[in-house]
């Protein structure tokens, strides 16, 4: 029995091993993937600090013949403004985040029970606006006249915090890969349905919490259209970052074409296209520094949920 136990356990170790030759052509296929991802940021960061008669007369290159940080000098007169708009983005996005893992989880753990008693009824409420939506005058006459959230934080914050397809993910992990055995174990020795919760089924939960987690935080970052929704432009003090410099790019691009009409100097040499590519490397920046907070988890789901018997 040892013998053939052994030669069992040496045909996997043979069929997983990875030919050398295999292994060196993966490893320059994803080499040239990463540096195709990584290529256009760079591109963008040159042509950023890049003058803006080298643009003009050459176009974008990796080589401009002219560097410059007019651009970004140009953000840095408004750094205030600027500042206290980073600074609602991170609160909107950290909030946000941790409301939308809270309801999406919690959401999903129940549906996920073949004995919750209402799953069918909540199931079908979380369908039915996937199919067929209110639309945006009744999206925003509910937000604003019902739960009076014009011009708060909350108005960007709890209207994204739950979707029904993150809830989805969720029940379908919860159902697939926790096992029940866990589940029964914590009812044996007398936890409740939250302790079983919290303690058992979230740790083990993490490449999915993880995954939803990231998609809620690029959502919240990149978030603009609720600020114009539900904010007045007597509160810019709660603007978000994406939308101030969304509008800063707007104001940039609407006084280069009419430059002609223009008397002060400062007005006429506006650094408008390396200005927009400033602008998109100060939005990718801080959530690209925010991914390998998440990529641990990725890689720490290919070996939990597994349950011993």
């Amino acid at each position: 029995m040892a013998q053939r136990s052994m030669k069992a356990s040496s045909g996997f170790e043979r069929f997983n091993r990875v030919n050398p030759v295999a292994n060196a052509i993966f490893s320059v296929i994803f080499i040239l993937l990463a540096i195709m991802t990584f290529l256009p940021v760079v591109f963008v960061f040159i042509i950023s600090i890049s003058s803006e008669a080298s643009i003009a007369q050459n176009g974008y290159s990796f080589f401009p013949k002219e560097f410059s940080l007019e651009s970004y000098a140009y953000l840095w007169q408004s750094k205030e403004y600027i500042g206290r708009a980073f600074l609602n983005s991170i609160g909107i996005t950290l909030a946000g985040t941790v409301i939308g893992l809270v309801l999406t989880s919690t959401l999903g753990y129940a549906l996920s029970r073949p004995n919750f008693y209402l799953k069918n009824f909540y199931t079908t409420l979380l369908i039915i606006p996937m199919l067929f939506s209110g639309g945006l005058v009744a999206h925003y006459m509910v937000n604003t006249q019902i739960y009076h959230m014009k011009n708060t934080y909350w108005a960007m914050i709890l209207p994204g915090a739950c979707s029904t397809f993150y809830v989805v993910i969720m029940r379908t992990f919860f159902q697939t890969t926790i096992p029940d055995g866990i589940i029964e174990s914590g009812k044996i020795d007398g936890a409740s349905q939250l302790r079983i919760f919290v303690q058992l089924v979230l740790p083990l939960s993490l490449p999915v919490i993880a995954t939803i987690g990231l998609f809620l935080t690029f959502n919240y970052w990149n978030m603009w259209y609720g600020a114009m929704l539900y904010v007045d432009s007597n509160h810019r003090d709660l603007y978000p970052l994406q939308y101030v410099l969304i509008s800063i790019e707007k104001n940039i691009s609407f006084m280069a074409r009419n430059e002609d009409f223009l008397t002060e100097e400062s007005l006429r040499n506006l650094p408008s296209e390396t200005m927009r590519m400033a602008i998109v490397m100060v939005v990718v920046i801080p959530i690209a520094c925010s991914y390998p907070f998440f990529q641990r988890y990725f890689v720490g789901g290919l070996t939990i949920g597994a349950i011993k018997g």
